[in-house]
């Protein structure tokens, strides 16, 4: 279940642009649950109707954690700006659960917001400094610094159900498939417990 979690937030996130013309990302709200098909107004205002299909569908929540969360030896994945000196500045951190260790690892472009990155690794340090705790990551082909303000979004990935997600529940599907005219299908949704906002 962890594993197949994982792909959801990390591997798709990868393969979505191979597929453009095909799948998107979406964010927004859940305006309505029918059965398996989610109505959900996406961010940029467009109603979307979702089918989540397969016969074990993955749903991921997201619950609030903390900078005393981010520990050396963590796998988190961050989304991030770019700093002029080189730096990241953290818009959001998410951390994984163990068993998703090195999935989707790497630093990459996101769609998050203008220049938007997304990096996932493993912290090596976590040190206070001036501007906010300052992280180090590592990945495989690199590393880098990480500054983890007070405004940053810190969340963890934890295994979801279908019957929490529901009318005013936020939603990321990090891969909707053209189905038919006016539909999307997907086989996993990633969800905000308690009114929290997906912030990658």
């Amino acid at each position: 279940m962890l594993r197949r979690l994982l792909i959801a937030s990390t591997i798709v996130a990868v393969a979505v642009p191979a597929f453009a013309q095909e799948t998107m990302r979406v964010r927004g709200t859940i305006e309505k649950v029918d059965g398996s098909t989610l109505i959900v107004k996406s961010r940029d205002g467009a109603d979307l109707k979702i089918a989540v299909v397969g016969d074990k569908p993955v749903y991921t929540a997201l619950e609030k954690a903390s900078l005393a969360d981010i520990k050396p030896g963590t796998y988190i994945g961050v989304t991030s700006l770019p700093q002029a000196d080189g730096s990241l500045k953290a818009v959001a951190v998410h951390l994984f659960p163990e068993a998703a260790r090195g999935t989707g690892e790497g630093h990459r472009a996101w769609d998050q917001q203008p220049q938007s990155m997304m990096t996932n690794a493993t912290v090596e340090t976590a040190v206070a400094g001036v501007d906010g705790e300052v992280i180090m990551v590592k990945y495989k082909d690199g590393e880098k610094k990480v500054i983890v303000t007070p405004q940053t979004a810190i969340v963890r990935m934890v295994p979801g159900a279908a019957a929490d997600v529901k009318a005013g529940t936020k939603v990321i599907i990090f891969a909707a498939t053209k189905s038919g005219d006016d539909g999307w299908t997907t086989q996993r949704v990633t969800y905000g417990k308690d009114g929290l906002t997906p912030p990658m």
